[in-house]
Formats: C-alpha cells, sequence, structure tokens
C-alpha cells in the first residue's frame, strides 16, 4: 500500500510542474501511478517520489492525461472556424499573406489535421504561407499523431467527402494525405509552463486548447489563460472546450456565439483589462406557481405580477439610511422584503466610484426587473456588461427583458449564454424550459426542465434570492416539475 504522505508529494508535483488537479476522489489512482512507475524503474514509492525531476514529467503526462479525441469532434466549432474565424482573419493578414493556428493540448492530432482540412477547403492562394503547430505534453501520443494513420473510429464523425478526399485505406488503418501532414508541425511542450518559444507575443491568429483547462489547478488555469493572450494576435481567437469558460479567469476577450457554439475573440490592446475584483455573494417563499405562470405571457410577468409583490418604483418611502462604502446590505435587504423603490433608493445613493461595481449594476439591473422598469434594465445590464461581458446574472435578467419585450430568440439567446458562462445557474435553464413550453418545443422543454430540477437542488441561497423571483426552492421546482408533467404528455 502507498503512504499517503506519497500521494500528497505526487499529487504536489503535478500541480506545480504540469498544473493538473486531482482531488481526493482521486488519490487511488495516484497511488496507482505511483506502484507503477516505482516498478517500472526498480525503486521503491518513497525513492520514487522524493526524486521526482523534469525527466520523469513524460511518463506521468502518459499516465494522468486524456488523450481521446477524434476528428471534427463538436462540429459546430469547426463550421465557426471556418465561416466566421477564418475569413476574417485572412482579410486581416491579407498584406502579409501568413496565418499561424495553434491545436494546444492535441493528443493525437486529429484535432490540427481538423484544422488543416478546415483551412484547405477555403482555397487560399497558394503563396498564402499557413502554419498549424499541434502541441502536447505525452510523447506518446505525439508519435500517433506523427504516423497519422487512424481507426475508422478517429473519423466517426468526418463527413464523407472529407473522408474521401483525404484519407485512404491501408488495411484496418485510414492513411491521413501528406498534404494535410505537411501543414501540421508537431512538438512536445508543457501547457502549465511559460515556455517563450511556444508563448510568443502575437503570435497566433487562432488557438484551440480544448478540453485542457478543466483538468487544471485554479492557478495553472488562469497562468495558462494569460499565457494564451499574451500569444494571439489582436482580434485573435481561442476556441475551448464545450464545459469550460474564461468567467472569473479572464475580461480580455469578448464572448461570440455563432453556428450554436461558444469561443472566444480577443480583445484590441485598448481594450484589455484586468477582471474586476470578486465581491461576497448576496445573500422565498413557497405559492402555487403553475397557476400564476399559466395566467402570465412571461415569467418577468410572474415575478412583477404575483398577488402581494406589486410595488410602485414611483414613489418611494423615506430613503434608509446609505451603509457606508460599496455595502449592499441595506439594498439587499429591502430587495428582500420586495421594497423595491426604496432598494433603487438606496442604489442610487451609493458612492460614486461604486457606478461601475459589478454588483451594484447587476443588483440594479435586478430591482428594476422585478419593479417593471424593463427598459432601465436592459440599460444597467448593457453597462455592466461592458465591464464584465461573461456576468451569466446579467444575460439572464436582458433574457427576462427580451421576453417581455416579444423577442423569443433573443431571451433564448441570452439564456443559454447566461447557461454556458455558469453551468451551475439554475434559472437561465428553467427560463428556457418555460419558453420552450410555451412555443411547443417539448423534447427542449424536457431536456431544460429536468437540468432546471438538478440544479435548483444545489443553488446558492442569495442566488436564488436575487434571480428566484422572490420564490423559494420548493416553489420553483414544483413549478418545473409541473411543466414537465405537461410537456411529457
Amino acid at each position: 500500500m502507498i503512504a499517503a504522505p506519497h500521494v500528497e508529494m505526487l499529487r504536489e508535483f503535478v500541480a506545480k510542474r504540469l498544473g493538473l488537479r486531482f482531488d481526493d476522489t482521486k488519490l487511488t489512482l495516484l497511488a496507482e501511478v505511483i506502484r507503477r512507475r516505482a516498478s517500472e524503474i526498480g525503486s521503491d514509492a518513497g525513492t520514487y517520489v522524493r526524486r521526482l525531476d523534469q525527466d520523469e514529467i513524460g511518463a506521468l503526462a502518459r499516465e494522468l492525461t486524456v488523450g481521446e479525441t477524434y476528428f471534427f469532434r463538436n462540429r459546430e466549432q469547426f463550421h465557426a472556424l471556418a465561416e466566421v474565424v477564418l475569413p476574417e482573419r485572412i482579410q486581416i493578414r491579407s498584406g502579409r499573406r501568413i496565418l499561424r493556428l495553434l491545436s494546444a493540448g492535441c493528443a493525437s492530432g486529429e484535432e490540427p489535421y481538423t484544422m488543416a482540412m478546415v483551412v484547405r477547403q477555403l482555397n487560399l492562394d497558394p503563396s498564402w504561407d499557413v502554419s498549424i503547430r499541434g502541441v502536447d505534453l505525452n510523447p506518446a501520443v505525439l508519435e500517433r499523431a506523427r504516423r497519422a494513420r487512424y481507426t475508422a473510429w478517429s473519423l466517426r464523425e468526418t463527413p464523407t467527402e472529407v473522408e474521401s478526399a483525404w484519407f485512404r485505406a491501408d488495411a484496418r488503418e485510414l492513411v491521413l494525405d501528406d498534404k494535410i501532414r505537411a501543414m501540421v508541425r508537431f512538438e512536445e511542450k508543457n501547457l502549465a509552463s511559460d515556455d517563450p518559444d511556444l508563448w510568443q507575443p502575437e503570435a497566433f491568429d487562432v488557438i484551440f486548447c480544448r478540453n485542457v483547462l478543466m483538468y487544471f489547478t485554479p492557478e495553472a488555469m488562469r497562468a495558462a489563460v494569460a499565457r494564451i493572450s499574451r500569444a494571439l494576435a489582436p482580434g485573435g481567437y481561442l476556441f475551448l472546450g464545450h464545459a469550460e469558460t474564461l468567467r472569473g479567469i479572464s475580461h480580455e476577450f469578448h464572448l461570440c456565439h455563432t453556428h450554436e457554439t461558444f469561443y472566444y475573440q480577443l480583445r484590441d490592446g485598448g481594450e484589455r483589462r484586468d477582471a474586476a475584483p470578486a465581491s461576497p455573494p448576496l445573500e422565498g417563499r413557497g405559492r402555487d406557481l403553475e397557476v400564476v405562470v399559466a395566467g402570465a405571457d412571461s415569467w418577468v410577468e410572474v415575478i412583477q405580477q404575483a398577488a402581494d409583490r406589486i410595488r410602485a418604483l414611483t414613489t418611494p418611502a423615506a430613503k434608509p439610511p446609505v451603509q457606508p462604502s460599496w455595502d449592499l446590505g441595506t439594498a439587499v435587504d429591502l430587495f428582500r422584503r420586495e421594497r423595491f423603490a426604496e432598494a433603487l433608493g438606496v442604489i442610487d445613493g451609493l458612492p460614486e466610484d461604486s457606478t461601475h461595481n459589478p454588483d451594484v449594476l447587476l443588483l440594479r439591473a435586478v430591482v428594476l426587473s422585478h419593479g417593471g422598469q424593463l427598459a432601465a434594465a436592459e440599460t444597467a445590464c448593457a453597462r455592466l456588461l461592458a465591464i464584465d461581458e461573461l456576468n451569466a446574472g446579467a444575460h439572464y435578467v436582458l433574457a427576462l427583458c427580451r421576453e417581455s419585450a416579444g423577442d423569443l430568440d433573443g431571451a433564448v439567446d441570452h439564456d443559454q449564454i447566461a447557461a454556458y458562462l455558469d453551468p451551475a445557474f439554475a434559472m437561465p435553464r428553467l427560463h428556457l424550459g418555460l419558453i420552450a413550453s410555451r412555443t411547443g418545443e417539448r423534447d427542449t422543454a424536457r431536456r431544460e426542465l429536468a437540468q432546471a430540477i438538478a440544479l435548483l437542488d444545489c443553488e446558492d441561497a442569495s442566488r436564488l434570492l436575487l434571480f428566484g423571483g422572490g420564490f423559494q426552492r420548493a416553489a420553483l421546482i414544483a413549478l418545473c416539475r409541473a411543466e414537465l408533467g405537461k410537456a411529457e404528455r
């Protein structure tokens, strides 16, 4: 049995040198890696972990990194690459005719080779200098990438016409065409390392770094994104995995949403800014929501018109004392008691330097939307998104405003963005489910409402206070189940 201190030494080493995060559920895996590697080199566990150094990184990468991938994985992203990203970058680079792409964490090569196929489909003039780098820490998968021989399983999402154009059969393998192979250069690189050769300033037009950051420690993730932003040309693009976002990590990118997928564009140099400092989170009651929802045209109408919740923002009571500096406690307490006019008065009375604070702007937008001032709520959201474009709460409030204005497409778009930016956020899922139910999209309604129920079970109480419309967790879950029952009939 491997001693716990030895396992902890390995965990600390891979976190520091590879950037990889392993929680307590993975300790058995790490112990098995120690046992196997120590046996292979003829050492005991203690000696092995005490002598961990740079020479062992490649072997650990083989043991601890996930190399499963395939051509055209998440095809929507490659549609966006072909139809939006590359045409724009080609226009910008038309003077020098140089195009540089990076696949960071390329595994066995399917991703960078797919990028090469997409570039070839654009029929660029031969005078263009196109370079694609594929980098990975695992030397074994890089060797497979250089061989460029694949099984049919690796081509399971590849369009038939693409397969016939760029592959030839050789026994049970499919061999990639030399023209595509020549476009990609593979290198062994550690994405957790500040390698000056890889991360040269403004070196790349496009970087794919998919399903890599999700395995990093928070510190390694922020450092890697900072290097990526430095290595992208102004206006360059970053593609992450579908389960990865830059929310809370970087404010140097615009979020793009096309082709039913999300990706990022680096801000121009004049727009760069540090991430807004995190503020402490802001801190209902049960009722039969099904009847209320059935009689309303939109979710925001339910919030505004439920029996005892109407408050006239135009006739505020005496303004209570303002808390010092940026303390929102008084405003939040008034909001909790649905004294929206007074809450808004407190927010408006905060010091001037609070007007650019994301928490202040978000609370203002929520209070305005609850009180029916939807145009003003949208303005507050726009101001917030100018500061923090990846604010999931602002996109959710905008979804409510857009639905109330009759713009269901806009509402769905903002809900989808909110759900992407914060996958644990229940209310956008609930809202998407309600919209889908009303428009007869039963499959979508079932999917979103079921997801909302799962998320509501563990949703933070402070966020339910802010975004739950004043309804308690149990009432929201009951509403989802009632609507889900309708969708399943």
